[in-house]
């Protein structure tokens, strides 16, 4: 960190389970922009910036604290994270983010506080340094300029 303000060049953009289907998974809930157009995007902005942009997706819980691991061993140090279902369930992926140390957003496609009970608690949210729920894939690209300037 430089004078306060976070000077990210190395970007992780972890996408959860089920992301894979965006575009054809309830598009009237989660949008019809699928997870590559979303990707594209974020990495046109990325290269814009001159910011190295990374993402993976899976809908394995082991390999997303894999994944983040090894975020703690590469030069990763920013991460951009949306853990979809496993934001109410893992606990396991929150020690790894805890362990990890490095600072992250969480996003959601939708507003998960106007969802169903079971979807208002978030085990990431305490740790992250913001959350941006329920602007569809804009969630992704507004966590992406505030890793990139900060702003």
């Amino acid at each position: 960190m430089t004078s306060g303000k976070l000077v990210a060049k190395n970007i992780l953009i972890l996408h959860g389970p089920n992301l894979n289907l965006l575009g054809s998974r309830e598009p009237d809930v989660y949008g019809s922009e699928t997870l590559e157009e979303i990707n594209g995007n974020l990495s046109k902005l990325a290269t814009k910036a001159n910011v190295s942009l990374v993402s993976f997706q899976s809908n394995s819980e082991a390999d997303l604290i894999s994944r983040i691991q090894q975020a703690m061993e590469d030069e990763t140090d920013f991460i951009i994270i949306n853990p979809a279902a496993f934001t109410h369930t893992s606990i396991a992926l929150r020690d790894a983010l805890s362990a990890a140390r490095l600072p992250f957003i969480e996003v959601h496609l939708t507003n998960i506080f106007a969802r169903e009970t079971f979807r208002r608690e978030s085990y990431f949210s305490s740790l992250a340094l913001g959350v941006i729920s329920g602007l569809g894939a804009r969630s992704y690209y507004l966590a992406l300029k505030y890793a990139i300037c900060n702003c």
